[in-house]
């Protein structure tokens, strides 16, 4: 007989926003925002993603972090001109106020979002 497995890890909190195009301008217009443009088939996303982890942990309650897969949120990437992934963009009240492409690290991330939160 088989047993049936479970994931151990169902408690698991997660502080990072899952962006789509229904929900990407309100959860992104208040405040300042960290957005992870990302695809699942992405190696380098896989990479960057680990690190946004991070990001949405040191910054939580004080900056957004979320992630918005490309391929299900076109009209976001599209909007924001997304053209390579990783693109990480820094909102402030919804406006685009820093942009980086290719993975980037924790610590400069965070810095990126401090310099915006007043």
């Amino acid at each position: 007989m088989k047993r049936k497995t479970t994931d151990t890890d169902t408690t698991k909190q997660t502080h990072e926003l899952a962006l789509t195009d229904a929900n990407f301008i309100s959860k992104t217009s208040q405040g300042v925002a960290l957005v992870d443009f990302w695809a699942p088939w992405c190696g380098p996303c896989r990479t960057q993603g680990a690190i946004i982890e991070k990001v949405a942990v040191a910054m939580a309650g004080k900056a957004k972090v979320g992630k918005c897969n490309v391929d299900e949120a076109p009209q976001s990437a599209e909007r924001f001109g997304v053209r390579s992934i990783p693109t990480l963009v820094v909102l402030k009240a919804g406006k685009e106020v820093e942009r980086f492409v290719g993975v980037q690290q924790e610590a400069e991330l965070i810095l990126a979002l401090k310099k915006h939160i007043k």
